[in-house]
């Protein structure tokens, strides 16, 4: 039965973690129930799955899907935060979470990152974290790309403009 029960779990973490975009080790030790829910409910938004399971259970699941570059981190309590669709979301949530709940505590804290099939330390998924979204980082480049164009059309404007004032004053003068 207990054999069965653990199976059971193997199995449904073998299925959050297959498709997984970003698997994301979180040491939790030192936060409060309330805390925890708070964290949960943030992941929850953003879609990302919060998981805290036996590491032995853990490394079996990763094992399988042929992950062994975490194993050395599951170690004490540790939390699995998973995404599926935002490589980065698990650590800009986790980072937003630490300060603005946790009053820059030093827990909760990253253990390891597995993102894009390479491992990421604490400090950076830190970093990852303090990057601007994808989104933002489209959008600077399209107007840096758009900038001059837009110089080039406001500067033929400015001439044009010019003219016709050139033009009015000439056609005041003149009557």
């Amino acid at each position: 039965m207990v054999q069965q029960v653990k199976y059971d779990i193997v199995t449904h973490l073998k299925e959050k973690l297959d498709s997984a975009k970003a698997i994301v080790l979180v040491d939790y030790k030192g936060i409060n129930v309330e805390q925890v829910n708070t964290l949960r409910n943030e992941f929850r938004k953003t879609q990302v799955d919060y998981l805290v399971q036996k590491n032995t259970l853990i490394k079996i699941a990763l094992n399988e899907l042929g992950i062994t570059e975490l194993d050395s981190y599951l170690t004490g309590p540790t939390a699995v935060a998973i995404c599926h669709n935002d490589e980065v979301a698990p650590a800009k949530i986790l980072v937003k979470f630490i300060k603005e709940v946790m009053e820059e505590a030093a827990f909760p804290s990253f253990k390891v990152g597995y993102i894009g099939g390479h491992v990421f330390n604490a400090d950076e998924l830190t970093a990852l974290a303090k990057l601007p979204s994808r989104e933002e980082l489209l959008a600077k480049i399209l107007g840096s790309l758009n900038a001059p164009i837009s110089n080039f059309v406001n500067i033929n404007q400015g001439i044009i403009r010019k003219f016709v004032y050139a033009l009015d004053a000439i056609a005041k003068k003149a009557s």
